[in-house]
């Protein structure tokens, strides 16, 4: 019998299955009265096609879940960019934190540095925490007057009472357990300090948004995403002595983007799921519409 540890180590990613599902979603939002009986015909019409398709058929893959630190020692040298999750949340953080004055700032699971920098600019004293060596380094050259730390966001190495703001972004998706993370946060505070916290939309992550890496030996991995749901997030703040002061759900889409037309070929894995939800585009469209892609916090520290 195979060990179940390493079970549960593995996602079994099939495309059809991922189309399919799309399709799937798309048809759920018809059956509301979103969409017309042609839309209805069209779907039904592209799943039988979607069945026929050997290569859909044959391309399902095995994909290895890794923890943030082997994750995050491969994607180091790529992740400042491109990355669109930057373009979304980085307009709002910045207004959230451009309204509070200036003090000592925690950037928790700092990655590179994105938002230590930001936050240097406006005037704070940095310190950053993050489990990756790799990125701390990469955070070090970025922002030299910071200070920087490895470290576990359930154990900051960061004394009580100690910083005025805690920014974390796009981590803790990757954290089992919020309630552990936000009471951390709630004791490295002062008495009225913020936090601001973006993160990926619990319905992203329902759709298989998580980061892909290709380990030493060429096998596909994905960095260990975890969904919390919105009551999750205010659940573990209020446990914590946190209130919230403000919640953003900034949408997928902002415009009425014209329909791509759909491609004929499987596009590569490291590109999955968005190149999956480019072969059925009008399916994917209907299935996302209106769904935000990320939620951003701010809460507070009682005074």
């Amino acid at each position: 019998m195979a060990d179940l540890t390493s079970l549960t180590r593995v996602i079994y990613e099939h495309p059809l299955a991922y189309v399919l599902g799309m399709e799937g979603l798309a048809l759920l939002r018809s059956f509301t009265g979103e969409h017309d009986r042609g839309f209805v015909d069209a779907r039904l019409t592209e799943i039988r096609k979607l069945l026929d398709d050997d290569t859909l058929a044959n391309a399902a893959v095995d994909v290895v879940r890794v923890d943030t630190v082997e994750g995050y020692q491969i994607w180091s040298t790529t992740y400042d960019g491109p990355n669109s999750a930057f373009d979304i949340d980085e307009p709002i953080v910045h207004e959230i934190v451009d309204a509070l004055p200036a003090g000592v700032a925690l950037d928790a699971a700092c990655g590179t540095g994105r938002l230590a920098a930001y936050l240097a600019g406006r005037g704070h004293q940095v310190l950053g925490v993050d489990s990756s060596p790799d990125m701390l380094a990469r955070a070090r050259e970025r922002v030299p007057q910071g200070e920087f730390h490895l470290g576990d966001l359930r154990l900051l190495p960061v004394p009580d009472d100690a910083v005025d703001l805690v920014v974390c972004s796009l981590a803790l998706t990757h954290v089992a357990e919020l309630d552990p993370v936000l009471t951390e946060f709630a004791r490295v505070l002062r008495p009225g300090g913020h936090v601001v916290i973006s993160d990926m939309h619990p319905e992203g992550v329902a759709r298989g948004i998580s980061p892909p890496v290709r380990l030493a030996d060429g096998r596909p991995a994905r960095v260990a995403t975890y969904r919390h749901l919105i009551g999750d997030y205010i659940r573990a703040a209020l446990a914590a002595g946190l209130q919230v002061r403000r919640c953003e759900e900034p949408p997928l889409h902002t415009g009425d983007e014209a329909v791509p037309p759909a491609t004929e070929t499987l596009g590569p894995w490291h590109l999955w799921p968005w190149a999956l939800s480019d072969m059925v585009p009008e399916a994917a469209r209907a299935a996302v519409a209106g769904t935000p892609s990320m939620v951003i916090w701010q809460f507070q520290l009682a005074g």
